[in-house]
């Protein structure tokens, strides 16, 4: 009988001992939840995050608890971006995003032709060599094309609607981006010309030539501005906000936020959803699909924003026109 109760209390201690190794056994065996490399030309900045991580978020990837995200910033030094692209490679990561960024996209791309890329960039991806075609990537990247480099012409159009008595237009455009820079100007010149408009490109990488380029504007006397998209004007929105209206200098943009910064116009695609869109396909190529077999995105909603205080600011009559097709007017 006492036998029999030992034998009872080894085998039940025995199990105890099997019931609380068996979950830490399960835990050590578990994978390590899976790492995405995010590169960017800028700087770290939460417009480009937050949309992204809630991409990632709608297929289930939340980072900290079951995917981890390394980020590369270049801060606006494109030179940087093949060795930080180079680095992510070095530390395997499951995938690369690029939100919103056609350099980073490309350095990625040079990087590594094995470890996916979903990018998101302003220009044909086709043209840019990331893609073999738009709806057979055939490598390994994809992602969303928003169309900021094509919208250039439709947005030189509404300036001019904005500013019929503009015949002068400088164009403010970042040299270290020389292929997407070239491309871009060359169409605006096309544009330019069926309009009637004189084009004057000045360049700018540095808060200095930004300033310089103002001066240059008030000398010549300009009678408007028109920004090329680019990550480094974008992280000198309200600067450039400010010196337009100081040099009292009608100026269209790309994007929504240089409006909500001052900019007195922007004409582009939603670049939060886009961004959003990023983390969608990183989410689902961190499940298991291919590069080569998800089409790539492209935006069938551009945003027109007008900020209707900077027009009174700078003594303009919106025409009535352009107010009924705005998407939004800040007042």
């Amino acid at each position: 009988m006492q036998s029999s109760q030992l034998k009872r209390r080894e085998f039940m201690t025995l199990l105890g001992g099997a019931a609380v190794s068996w979950p830490l056994a399960a835990r050590a065996q578990q994978p390590a939840p899976p790492v995405v490399g995010v590169i960017d030309g800028g700087f770290a900045d939460p417009r480009v995050v937050v949309p992204f991580k809630q991409g990632l978020g709608d297929l289930g990837f939340v980072e900290g608890h079951n995917v981890t995200i390394e980020y590369r910033w270049a801060d606006s030094r494109y030179d940087r971006l093949p060795e930080l692209a180079a680095d992510l490679v070095q530390r395997q990561v499951s995938a690369i995003a690029v939100p919103s960024n056609t350099p980073a996209s490309r350095a990625a791309k040079v990087a590594t032709a094995t470890i996916p890329i979903v990018f998101g960039v302003g220009d044909d991806p086709v043209r840019l060599g990331l893609v073999a075609s738009l709806s057979r990537p055939g490598g390994n990247a994809t992602g969303i094309n928003f169309f900021i480099g094509e919208l250039a012409a439709k947005r030189l159009g509404l300036l001019h609607e904005f500013v019929p008595a503009a015949s002068r237009i400088v164009v403010l455009a970042n040299p270290t981006d020389a292929m997407r820079t070239s491309s871009n100007v060359r169409d605006l010149e096309a544009a330019a010309r069926a309009l009637g408009l004189q084009i004057i490109v000045l360049m700018a990488s540095t808060n200095e030539e930004i300033d310089a380029a103002f001066s240059t504007i008030a000398r010549e006397r300009a009678d408007a501005l028109f920004v090329l998209a680019d990550s480094f004007f974008g992280a000198r929105r309200v600067h450039l906000a400010i010196l337009a209206a100081r040099h009292a200098v009608p100026a269209a943009y790309g994007q929504r936020d240089y409006a909500e910064a001052g900019g007195l116009m922007s004409y582009g695609t939603n670049l939060a959803d886009a961004r959003r869109q990023v983390g969608v396909y990183t989410g689902r190529i961190l499940k298991g699909e291919k590069p080569a077999d998800l089409p790539v995105l492209q935006p069938t909603k551009f945003e027109f924003i007008i900020n209707l205080q900077t027009a009174k600011t700078l003594g303009l009559d919106v025409p009535p026109t352009l107010l009924a097709r705005a998407d939004e007017v800040i007042e």
